[in-house]
């Protein structure tokens, strides 16, 4: 069982095996140029599992990959496969922004795959194209129906942001309504490499807008370690929101992230990290258990979005660990 430093189990293993991405979202990096971590920095598929086979063997039930954009790194399935082979039970996700899904997701539910995270900013093609810096949103609707089609189990993510996709939100959540999948709002996370005078909205201002048309939703209370607090309509159906400026999911946080790079890193938030890299690639394992360990010990208690200072925003780079 791995605990860290304040008694929270961490049983959830983030995996970016990319920090490269085909969309230059404006949350994200809109000025990022269209470039690559050379392959030699990267560790293969094979290092990779080597740390997720002993991270499963310490407790690890959740494994979720990652990116940048993570279909663009090639034979992924076959990555997806190697964990699924190993523990077929585990928790096995990803999260993409779907442009490439349309062509995998039947392959992916095939090694293993059950469950998948697509961003899904609007449903108006201009401004989907405004965020991402391209004409995206008819391919990334044929990736969520093939995914659908394939049998994966669907959760939607939106980031709203002010002037560009507030007035999206009722049209995205009735879209999942409709589909029948679970839609999370998120908080957009003040950082460095976003465009500069981005604003999100906050859950309050969501949940206005939303009130707009379904007035009588209520809050339910949140009993897991996830970081979406959940809401019901009067139909049943259930959307969540991701408050990171809240922080009240910190107490229950039981995941770190792995870069593609090698870097084990305890927040989200924070850009302190150890490198596992060496390690693993000279097969001491028992060396790169104890790093994830120190790793551990060293978990900050909370993230810092929370913070009165406008001045505070993270320097992390959320396309290279996924977010």
């Amino acid at each position: 069982m791995l605990i860290d430093g304040f008694g929270r189990k961490v049983d959830y293993l983030r995996v970016s095996v990319t920090e490269r991405c085909n969309f230059r979202c404006q949350y994200c990096m809109p000025e990022k140029p269209f470039s690559w971590v050379p392959r030699e920095n990267l560790l293969s598929y094979e290092d990779l599992f080597k740390f997720i086979k002993v991270s499963i063997d310490e407790g690890i039930k959740k494994v979720r990959i990652t990116g940048g954009e993570p279909l663009l790194r090639e034979n992924l399935d076959f990555f997806i496969k190697m964990i699924f082979d190993y523990k077929n039970d585990i928790d096995l996700a990803l999260t993409t922004n779907g442009f490439l899904l349309s062509k995998a997701a039947l392959k992916l539910k095939e090694a293993g795959l059950k469950r998948i995270n697509i961003s899904l900013d609007s449903l108006n093609p201009a401004t989907a194209a405004k965020i991402a810096q391209k004409d995206v949103l008819k391919s990334v609707l044929e990736g969520i129906q093939s995914a659908d089609e394939a049998g994966l189990k669907i959760k939607i993510n939106c980031v709203p942001i002010k002037g560009i996709n507030d007035g999206d939100i009722l049209d995205v959540l009735e879209f999942c309504k409709e589909k029948n999948y679970v839609v999370r709002f998120i908080e957009f996370m003040e950082n460095h490499h976003a465009k500069d005078g981005a604003k999100g909205l906050n859950s309050n201002e969501i949940l206005s807008i939303i009130s707009e048309k379904y007035p009588n939703f209520k809050m339910i209370p949140r009993d897991t370690s996830s970081p979406a607090l959940y809401y019901e309509l009067e139909d049943g159906y259930q959307f969540g929101i991701i408050e990171p400026h809240k922080d009240d999911f910190c107490a229950q946080c039981n995941r770190i992230r792995l870069t593609a790079e090698g870097f084990l890193i305890p927040c989200l938030y924070f850009e302190d990290a150890m490198s596992i890299k060496d390690s693993i690639r000279n097969n001491r394992i028992d060396e790169a258990v104890a790093i994830l360990k120190k790793v551990l010990e060293n978990k900050p208690e909370k993230n810092k979005w929370s913070t009165k200072d406008d001045n505070e925003v993270s320097t992390r780079a959320f396309y290279q660990t996924g977010g």
